[in-house]
């Protein structure tokens, strides 16, 4: 047997150790997108909802906002139906379960108990809820189109869901129009629409992956108002689609990097971008410039994003401009 000196035995020992520690790879450096620059149009009536998608600067997608009335939830267990709040659209549970019964005499008191939708997004927070064990009849009030028209009242009976499918009825107040149609669920998309107007299903938005944020107008609520006041703004919702946000008052556009990411909470809440990225002076709109929102659409990325300005070279209002980057 051969014996070897200590420091072979040393040098072995090493050797052996060096082969089983994991080796440290190099961490790669986090590569930001460029800052970029977005407008759309919504005209200065805000008649036209418009889908835009952060991953191609590009706008999807635009519909009039008059043309649908009420969405239907596309999940296989989804049964929630929600108002057109671009509108100004409310709701008011008859409970009465016999339609033909239900006349413009069941609009007595409708202003002091009509309903809407949580501007959040919030499917438990929508002013028809949950129907499914009673089948009773709404009163639809369709709110009112771009130049403050009204639209008239519906009344509504849904009737049954499956996985993939609506029943409904729903006809005017003096029961003209009287339609039973099936709405058809599609998980490419977030909504199913129905327009009372046309008495048909019909597309609206983008398909749920190909958009990241819309420009439109929304019911805000103004809950420190007694009664509680429903108002008609004009902002940014997001999809609700896998994508969340969050505001920073704080932190400057130029300072909010990928790193600090970690200490923000973000919320599902559709309106996190909402409306008050302006402020009417009394003439027109300014910008509040220290607003900042970082956006996680639902590929996973993040976007930090701030408003630059709400006209267009003309001086025409609804065309919001901003500035955005890929963190």
């Amino acid at each position: 047997m051969i014996k070897l000196p200590a420091c072979a035995y040393l040098l072995l020992l090493l050797l052996t150790l060096d082969s089983c520690i994991k080796k440290e790879l190099p961490v790669p450096v986090h590569q930001s997108g460029d800052v970029t620059g977005a407008t759309v149009s919504m005209d200065p009536t805000y008649k036209y909802q418009v889908y835009f998608s952060l991953k191609n600067n590009a706008e999807v997608g635009r519909n009039l906002k008059t043309i649908w009335d009420i969405g239907f939830e596309t999940g296989a267990n989804g049964y929630h139906v929600v108002l057109n709040t671009s509108k100004s659209m409310f709701a008011r549970n008859t409970g009465k379960t016999a339609f033909t019964s239900v006349s413009y005499n069941d609009t007595a008191g409708f202003a002091a108990n009509k309903k809407w939708d949580a501007c959040n997004g919030e499917m438990d927070s929508t002013a028809i809820g949950d129907w499914r064990s009673d089948t009773n009849v709404y009163i639809i009030d369709r709110g009112f189109n771009e130049l403050g028209q009204q639209q008239g009242m519906e009344k509504l009976q849904l009737l049954s869901v499956s996985s993939d499918s609506y029943t409904l009825r729903f006809a005017a107040l003096d029961g003209t129009g009287d339609t039973t149609v099936t709405i058809t669920k599609d998980t490419t998309y977030n909504l199913a629409f129905l327009s009372f107007s046309t008495r048909m299903q019909l597309l609206v938005e983008p398909p749920k992956n190909s958009w990241d944020i819309a420009f439109t107008q929304y019911t805000y609520v103004f809950y420190d108002e007694v009664p509680p006041v429903p108002y008609l703004v004009t902002g940014c919702l997001l999809n609700r689609y896998n994508t969340m946000a969050v505001r920073d008052t704080n932190t400057g556009f130029k300072d909010i990097v990928f790193a600090d990411l970690g200490r923000y909470s973000f919320a599902y809440d559709l309106s996190t971008i909402g409306y008050d990225w302006k402020t009417y002076n009394g003439s027109g709109y300014t910008i509040n410039t220290g607003y900042n929102y970082i956006i996680h659409a639902s590929e996973g990325v993040y976007y930090k994003l701030h408003f630059i300005g709400f006209y267009n070279n003309s001086g025409l209002k609804g065309n919001p401009a901003w500035e955005y980057q890929q963190l």
